[in-house]
């Protein structure tokens, strides 16, 4: 049980935000319910480009021929070119949740083991290229493009498009 302090502040305990993802600094969405209970939703800044992402992620699907996906920091965004209800709204893995804290372009190389997008492995698709999302030097999530159907690598076109996709919703957001 939490109480507020004099200046009505509540502790969400460490194994919640740990669950949640919460960091210091996020936003959060508090709301109450019809039966008065008090509810807390992390907030997603790049949820509000949400259809701005899916148009992004259709037209990178038409143009390059590979499933494309956008999240933000914790969960899938939009996808084009794969079954939405395998990776709506599911948690990013951790490899990913790397590659963005990193904030430079991923290309996967022959060789190397494959990258879940998602966290549960429920989708079997794996990571070709990630551009993570910048804005004002935050990390706010990342553009993917993931491995085609026939294996055909993918090029310096396509690398420049997710440069391309990742560097608008970055300035976007900034407006």
């Amino acid at each position: 049980m939490t109480q507020p302090d004099d200046l009505g502040r509540v502790v969400i305990p460490k194994e919640i935000r740990r669950t949640l993802r919460i960091r210091e600094g996020d936003p959060l969405e508090i709301y109450t319910d019809k039966d008065g209970e008090v509810i807390f939703k992390k907030y997603s800044i790049m949820g509000d480009l949400q259809n701005v992402a899916g148009q992004m992620c259709e037209t990178l699907y038409k143009t390059t021929g590979c499933p494309a996906v956008i999240t933000d920091r914790d969960s899938v965004l939009a996808v084009s070119g794969a079954p939405r209800r395998e990776l709506q709204e599911r948690r990013v893995s951790s490899e990913l949740e790397h590659i963005m804290e990193g904030r430079q372009l991923y290309q996967h190389r022959t060789g190397e083991g494959a990258i879940s997008v998602t966290a549960d492995g429920v989708s079997r698709l794996a990571l070709s290229l990630a551009a993570p999302i910048l804005s004002e030097g935050d990390v706010m999530g990342c553009v993917i493009l993931c491995a085609r159907e026939n294996g055909q690598g993918l090029g310096e076109t396509e690398y420049k498009l997710v440069q391309a996709v990742s560097g608008f919703l970055g300035r976007h957001m900034e407006s």
